[in-house]
């Protein structure tokens, strides 16, 4: 396997570079204390106030930036502590102080903006994180109906925030929902504000990538909050699952970007509850002038509600109706020897996942939710369980103690270390990762072997792609590519892991 570039990495686990911060370190009447995360931008810590108040502390170091980001980082901060001050909500994470370090006995604080906000208990990226692909989060209703509360108000009080995303939503001790990080955030002037040209790519809205950024930065509208709620609300009630099609963060937004051409469909997972398709779909309406004229509120009050009392009376009513009838009929059976009627049908177990593993497979049991989870990640619909089963059973025989010193290739899915390290940052949990341990080894497999399947689409090929993905994860995407198929050399692998798909039944 050839490594292929991925995107780019997430945060780290530590502290960034240079940054020299005391346990203790005193910020705006607040005492910092251990590292809680890092982005793009600066790390977070968590701190405690005068009366052992629990806290966050941002920090955006200064020394990290060149003066063009220095400004950009001066214009967040200000724009984060001006909204608080006007747009204080439940649902809402309150900025509570924004200082500027002076310390020059600690270089890599020297001149850091820091902000001081409420501490939550975990993002819902986190949640995501440990979602499973196909089930509803718990408390994904609740949680859509928060964010909306927040949200409307942010707009009704003329603001945009700009960077909605999971990673951006907090959960606090209690589960109560609050969208947070308000770098971003604009206040409106008429129609639209305006904002520095970030944001995550597979959240913002197709017009995004189209607009010019002037001096005063892009345009943006309540409509874009829109569409990243739309996008939010399929992952929460889906267990992650993108509703536009990628591996990548770049390639969703680009199969959003082709959406609103009108060059492809909008494919909504077939998990997405039917009461809140309506507001998906109207969320992710392809042009922003539809979605302006969204009512999210009131779509997801619908979404949410649920039946009157008075309903639920007549339904109750009427299934005693029902009742008394059937009993009726039952007993004239009883007397006349008649057929009885159709009783209710019975209970039927929900069909089996698209190529779900078979429960009598050779699939060690130990592997098979792994395997699930790693291919219900992928919109693709050739990368099913059974797929991935087929080829890591090719691949080592389900061994993860299989090598092949060889060639350089260790593990269950037999990764090469250098492409496994390059996949695995893409994982879905954070920390160190190991190609020897079969999650690790299959979480990136997923994620590899959906990345083909779209690189062979991308290239024009529209048949045979499971012996192609599989020939591209035994050499490359190119080199199959360049074959016009499957390559001589790997052919009997590829035919052998298509007789174990047979088998599996894919």
């Amino acid at each position: 396997m050839k490594p292929a570039r991925p995107d780019r990495p997430p945060p780290g686990e530590h502290p960034p570079e240079g940054l020299d911060l005391p346990d203790g370190y005193p910020i705006a009447g607040y005492r910092t204390g251990g590292f809680l995360g890092a982005g793009a931008w600066g790390s977070v810590h968590a701190a405690e106030g005068p009366d052992g108040t629990p806290a966050a502390v941002k920090i955006l170091a200064a020394a990290r930036f060149s003066p063009g980001q220095r400004r950009t980082v001066a214009r967040m901060a200000r724009s984060e502590q001006r909204f608080s001050r006007l747009a204080d909500h439940p649902h809402l994470i309150r900025t509570l102080a924004v200082v500027t370090v002076e310390d020059p006995d600690h270089p890599g604080l020297d001149g850091a903006v820091a902000l001081v906000m409420e501490r939550a208990a975990r993002s819902l990226q986190d949640v995501l994180t440990d979602a499973r692909p196909g089930t509803a989060v718990p408390g994904a209703e609740r949680i859509l109906a928060e964010v909306c509360a927040g949200l409307t108000h942010m707009h009704r009080v003329g603001w945009v925030h700009g960077d909605l995303k999971p990673a951006n939503i907090l959960l606090m001790p209690d589960g109560t929902a609050k969208i947070a990080d308000f770098g971003l955030t604009a206040e409106l002037e008429g129609t639209h504000a305006y904002a520095p040209p970030l944001g995550s790519p597979d959240h913002v809205p197709p017009e995004w990538w189209s607009q010019r950024a002037g001096a005063r930065g892009v345009a943006v509208r309540p409509s874009a909050d829109i569409w990243a709620f739309g996008v939010i609300a399929h992952q929460l009630l889906t267990g992650g699952l993108h509703p536009f099609l990628g591996a990548t963060a770049r390639a969703r937004s680009l199969a959003a970007q082709a959406y609103a051409r009108g060059a492809a469909p909008l494919r909504t997972d077939e998990a997405l509850p039917l009461r809140w398709r309506a507001v998906v779909t109207t969320c992710l309406a392809p042009r922003r002038e539809e979605r302006a004229r969204t009512d999210l509120a009131a779509l997801v009050a619908r979404a949410t509600a649920r039946p009157a009392r008075g309903r639920r009376a007549a339904v109750r009513a009427g299934a005693g109706l029902l009742a008394g009838v059937l009993a009726v009929l039952a007993a004239l059976a009883l007397t006349t020897g008649a057929p009885e009627p159709a009783g209710p049908s019975r209970h039927r177990a929900p069909p089996r996942l698209r190529g779900a593993i078979p429960a009598d497979s050779d699939v060690p049991v130990a592997y098979r939710g792994m395997i699930e989870v790693a291919a219900r990640r992928c919109p693709e619909p050739e990368v099913t369980p059974v797929l991935l089963a087929a080829m890591l059973k090719a691949e080592s025989g389900f061994d993860p103690n299989a090598a092949r010193p060889e060639t350089g290739e260790y593990g269950i899915a037999m990764w090469t270390p250098a492409v496994f390290e390059a996949w695995a940052k893409a994982a879905t949990h954070p920390g160190p990762k190991s190609y020897l341990d079969p999650g690790d080894a299959i979480d990136a497999m997923g994620n590899y072997v959906c990345w083909l399947d779209q690189q062979l689409k991308h290239a024009g090929f529209t048949r045979d792609l499971p012996a192609l993905v599989t020939a591209a994860y035994r050499t490359s995407d190119k080199t199959v590519t360049a074959a016009g198929g499957v390559p001589e050399r790997v052919r009997p692998h590829v035919e052998q892991v298509l007789r174990h798909l047979s088998d599996y039944g894919g």
